[in-house]
């Protein structure tokens, strides 16, 4: 599947790249947040031509169309399973707070998104960014974190 085809699914559920950047960036700390911004666009893109990313994002967008649930109830694991689960494939075991910080917090497009949408949205933004601003892969990007660059 291509990123464009990926990418039009979720828009039809109401989720555009934007809008996870925009729910990413809410809760970054830290300098240069458009130069973050641009490198966590390039990390979602690439993530996104991913077929394992693509396999857990189409399972979220299928099982909001076909399972009824009412809410989140907390008895519903799976949609924190999905979150987790592209968390960690992305940005390793790391991801995992990162994960927990954006499902609790619900920033910008995660608090309006139904049960497996926001937790396979939150668990791809919290991958992304911990991809990116991990150790030695950050280190190396000195215009992600240069002072002078605000």
């Amino acid at each position: 599947m291509k990123v464009e085809e990926i990418l039009a699914k979720l828009e039809s559920a109401g989720v555009t790249l934007e809008r996870m950047l925009d729910a990413a960036m809410e809760l970054y700390i830290g300098e240069n947040p458009d130069g973050v911004r641009e490198s966590l666009r390039e990390t979602m893109l690439r993530y996104l031509e991913d077929v394992n990313v693509q396999s857990l994002l189409m399972a979220a967008l299928l099982l909001e169309e076909s399972f009824e649930v009412e809410g989140d109830p907390v008895n519903l694991v799976a949609d924190e399973l999905i979150g987790i689960d592209i968390a960690e494939y992305v940005g390793g075991k790391m991801a995992l707070f990162n994960f927990f910080y954006y499902d609790t917090r619900k920033p910008g497009i995660l608090a309006e998104l139904p049960p497996f949408l926001d937790d396979a949205i939150g668990g791809f933004i919290a991958g992304c960014m911990t991809r990116l601003l991990s150790g030695d892969w950050y280190e190396k990007r000195p215009a992600l974190h240069d002072a002078g660059a605000r």
